[in-house]
């Protein structure tokens, strides 16, 4: 089994990292920097790529770096989990400047990716997608117009992708639920007049209930490997019984 993960070098993509890693599953981890990486290092390659530059994932992907890494492999993973919150703003506000690289990452990357692994291991025998959606995906939020559209947009797809996915692929998105990130310092360092449900997400960091990325990890984990992943292709981890 190997891996492919985005978003590695913080937050939710670190621990998911750390978690495979000590799985003993091999991962090619894409994101903007290089991290230190956790306990040894083996095992993990890292590629330097902004998935906010479609150009730049597709120039990657013309390249060999992603089948050499999954040849002979009968059982691949694909973990999206780099995303942006992208312009928190009302409309008019936004920037068509802001707007562009957001929806590429939150959006086109992950769709890029997801078509590129099913391509690049025709020999696999079973290959598991998963997308890091939110809640937002479900619930609109004002200032949140841009996150929640791609966010959903992850759902569709999964949902759509499911119907004619080849055989032994199976496609989920997924809702963490609120985990401890920098996101959600990001969240709450947002001006209340750009986002009016700040002060909702600042109790769920006093009262503490926000999950650690290293508990979500493991749970999503779990799930992932589990017989149950695929079975609805839009789930959200906290209703999944057992995790």
């Amino acid at each position: 089994m190997k891996a492919v993960l985005t978003g590695h070098s913080r937050g939710l993509g670190a621990a998911i990292l750390d978690a495979l890693q000590a799985r003993g599953v091999p991962v090619l981890a894409l994101a903007r920097s290089r991290c230190d990486l956790p306990r040894d290092g083996s095992g993990i390659t890292q590629v330097c790529l902004d998935l906010g530059d479609p150009q730049a994932l597709i120039d990657w992907l013309a390249g060999d770096t992603l089948r050499t890494f999954l040849a002979g492999c009968d059982r691949v993973l694909l973990i999206n989990n780099a995303g942006t919150l992208g312009p928190v703003h009302p409309l008019g506000a936004q920037g068509a400047e802001r707007i562009a690289p957001a929806l590429a990452l939150d959006i086109a990357a992950p769709l890029m990716l997801a078509d590129a692994l099913v391509a690049a291991s025709p020999q696999a025998r079973e290959r598991r997608i998963l997308h890091v959606s939110s809640g937002a995906a479900q619930t609109p939020y004002a200032g949140w117009s841009i996150y929640c559209a791609s966010k959903a947009a992850l759902d569709q797809h999964a949902r759509a992708a499911a119907l004619d996915a080849p055989a032994g692929t199976r496609i989920v998105s997924l809702a963490p639920g609120v985990v401890d990130t920098a996101m959600q310092a990001e969240i709450r360092a947002t001006p209340v007049e750009n986002f009016p449900q700040k002060t909702r997400f600042e109790a769920l960091a006093r009262d503490g209930q926000l999950s650690s990325p290293a508990d979500c990890a493991r749970r999503l984990l779990d799930y992932m490997l589990s017989e149950a992943f695929g079975a609805q292709p839009v789930v959200n981890l906290r209703d999944i019984p057992g995790r």
